[in-house]
């Protein structure tokens, strides 16, 4: 499953969502990612934007591969706290929050031509926490969903079982993106030597093969990485 792909499944799940004015925004959004209250241009397209540079998904894609985890993990633990603990979410408001939360992270980030891969900008100015709300509210949007996605990245004690459930998802994959690049990474350092630099081969895979292919070999031996790996240096 390649970029296009991948925003062919947020696009289905976005299209599940039965309340009529969350649907319309978060669609609106996820099919039109531009923050139409700033004059700022990104550098970085949506698809191609990694989720966070030297940390988790680091590389091209990274941004969607993280953005569907967090939406099939908090489904998933939405279900998880009902069975468990008897408590109700929204999955309209559940759904809708994971898809837009990081969305506007891509406006943060450029390519870094001498370490590899990309990094933080240095002319940016407001964080993707804040550019989401400021969108969604010149959007229109309902302010229960304004709510929720305030609380995701847990700046606001959450009031919503909603937010904590996104907050949940998103840490845990955060977490497991870190964990597995990190793995990654530590078997592409044998590729230093020839030259190839591991984040740029990452990044090269991804838009060969799809994000989600980049980890599938993260914990076979080295031998395997490189072998696998290697072709993507003259990228």
């Amino acid at each position: 499953m390649h970029m296009g792909g991948i925003l062919d499944k947020l696009i289905g799940y976005a299209e599940s969502i039965s309340d009529e004015s969350i649907r319309k925004v978060t669609l609106g959004i996820l099919t039109q990612p531009t923050l139409s209250f700033l004059d700022a241009k990104p550098i970085v397209g949506f698809l191609d934007s990694p989720a966070a540079p030297r940390k988790h998904h680091s590389f091209s894609g990274g941004l969607l591969l993280h953005t569907i985890g967090v939406v099939e993990a908090s489904v998933r633990i939405r279900e998880y706290i009902e069975m468990v603990y008897g408590l109700k979410a929204d999955r309209d408001l559940v759904v809708a929050a994971a898809l837009l939360h990081d969305i506007f992270k891509f406006y943060q980030y450029r390519p870094d031509e001498i370490e590899g891969g990309y990094k933080s900008r240095e002319d940016w100015y407001l964080s993707h926490d804040y550019s989401i709300i400021g969108e969604l509210a010149r959007r229109g949007a309902p302010e229960k969903l304004i709510r929720v996605v305030a609380e995701v990245h847990g700046l606001q004690p959450f009031t919503t079982i909603e937010g904590l459930i996104v907050h949940l998802a998103d840490s845990l994959d955060a977490r497991l993106g870190d964990v597995l690049q990190q793995t990654l990474l530590g078997k592409l350092r044998a590729l230093d030597k020839e030259g190839c630099n591991p984040y740029k081969v990452m990044s090269e895979k991804a838009r060969s093969d799809g994000p989600e292919k980049v980890f599938e070999r993260a914990f076979s031996p080295v031998d395997v990485v490189v072998s696998e790996f290697k072709k993507y240096c003259g990228g």
